[in-house]
């Protein structure tokens, strides 16, 4: 049976009338629909009681206040675009939009800092620092569409991670308003720094389970002076996998390291017009930076070449930017075909191959189509599950099928998710993965922290 919200005609359930009465709420059956789900493809049985559309702190701070006095459950979100059901919501909840605090307050040239609001969108901070020859490094497939907020729950990833890491890595600081309505500052404006716990550390990757982002201090980096392209193809994804394990084995250090298998560059082709498929059963994107990076293919070049029908370097920025835009165009194609359940695994880097034949059988076994994309510099793959448009992702084969990969990762020594948090839709796993121990303390940090436990409910722990 699939999931089935309520329809936009439908009453408000329990409508939470001490923030129904917020200025900024709104209970409009519309902008209850848009808030209550996200891109994972999960569909809440329900909707949110209301939507309060915060312009300020201010706004943020009201809300928790009341909703902690009158322990009404909130949901935050951001541009609504994470994967993994964090940002669900339904009938007994509140949504807490941070969406229209979108501005970039500060951006330091000299320290290579930006102070920006939640809602701002990762390619915005891009575009920004752009303009002083720096960048951001995370850089998630939905760049475009994706919010700083939502990124700082996830501890999201993307592209670039090969070489400058996941966004905990460039989060210098944060502002939160914590569950009661008290403002907590973490971390600092400078590179170094580590006076007390790191609490920083903690708030990237909760799930908007331990307080909400209200600002932070993101860490920009020089534009590289150089970077070089390649794409390979191969007969397989499995003989992929060995090549980008083979980089791994060599100490390569790609900016970019990402494989494609055949079935995802059919799709890529089908929505764009392009022609990938037709040289080999997967793609791999390599490219490197700074002022080496003609070297660094060069070393790319020889530890692929065994295992590649193909290598083609890119003779200019702009066949570059054509051969990164097709990664980044999986996701958008394959929604094109059906519903899409994006997996999220990750396992050692020397066991891509094995992971991507386990996919393979899981896909025969459960009778679903599995499409695989995978970072492939740091062993996170995504295999997407993808059902007809009515069906159902949280039962019947494609839940048996997710259970498979978590299980698939775990024997291979992995996780069950690498960068796009576990949400609602891998919570039953999280026991198997962390033990008893990890999750009795990450319970007494969230009882601290949220002691009427009116954050987030049900998702991440």
């Amino acid at each position: 049976m699939a999931d089935v919200a309520s329809s936009p005609s439908d009453p408000i359930a329990r409508p939470s009338a001490a923030l129904t009465a917020h200025p900024r709420a709104t209970t409009d059956s519309q902008a209850r629909t848009s808030a209550s789900s996200d891109r994972s493809g999960f569909v809440p049985p329900s909707l949110p009681d209301a939507v309060i559309q915060c312009l300020s702190v201010n706004d943020v701070v009201d809300a928790l206040r009341i909703a902690h006095a009158h322990q009404v459950p909130i949901v935050p979100r951001g541009a609504g675009t994470g994967l993994a059901a964090g940002a669900s919501a339904r009938a007994g909840e509140v949504v807490v939009d941070l969406s229209q605090m979108d501005q970039i307050l500060d951006i330091d040239p000299v320290e290579m800092i930006a102070i920006v609001q939640p809602g701002v969108l990762n390619a915005a901070v891009n575009a920004a620092a752009a303009e002083y020859g720096l960048f951001y490094a995370p850089d998630p497939a939905s760049t475009a569409i994706c919010s700083i907020g939502g990124n700082i729950a996830t501890n999201a990833g993307g592209m670039w991670c090969a070489k400058y890491g996941v966004t905990r890595e460039s989060v210098l600081g944060l502002r939160v308003v914590l569950a009661d309505g008290r403002i907590l500052r973490t971390g600092r404006n400078t590179i170094k720094g580590v006076t007390g716990y790191d609490l920083n550390a903690l708030f990237v990757g909760s799930e908007g389970t331990l307080g909400i982002v209200v600002e932070a201090t993101l860490r920009l980096r020089p534009r590289p002076v150089r970077t070089e392209t390649l794409a390979a193809y191969f007969p397989d994804i499995e003989t992929a996998g060995r090549a980008a394990s083979a980089i791994t084995a060599a100490r390569i250090q790609p900016a970019i390291l990402e494989l494609m298998d055949g079935p995802t560059m059919e799709a890529v082709d089908q929505a764009e017009g392009t022609s990938h498929r037709s040289l080999g059963g997967a793609f791999l994107l390599a490219q490197t930076d700074g002022y080496g990076a003609h070297l660094e293919l060069d070393e790319i070049v020889r530890a692929i070449e065994p295992f590649a029908t193909s290598v083609n370097r890119a003779g200019d920025a702009a066949e570059a930017a054509s051969l990164v835009k097709a990664r980044r165009d999986a996701i958008p194609a394959l929604e094109k075909l059906g519903r899409v359940s994006i997996g999220d695994i990750a396992v050692p880097r020397n066991k891509l191959a094995e992971a991507f034949s386990g996919l393979e059988e899981i896909a025969a076994r459960n009778h679903v189509r599995i499409f695989s994309v995978a970072h492939a510099a740091d062993g996170n793959l995504h295999p997407m599950i993808v059902v007809a448009p009515g069906e159902s992702i949280t039962e019947g084969p494609a839940k048996a099928a997710l259970a498979d990969m978590f299980h698939l990762a775990q024997r291979l020594g992995g996780t069950l998710t690498g960068e796009h948090g576990v949400g609602l839709l891998k919570r039953e796993w999280i026991r198997e993965e962390l033990g008893a121990t990890s999750l009795d303390i990450q319970h007494a940090i969230k009882t601290v922290l949220d002691p009427t436990r009116i954050l987030n409910p049900g998702k991440g722990i």
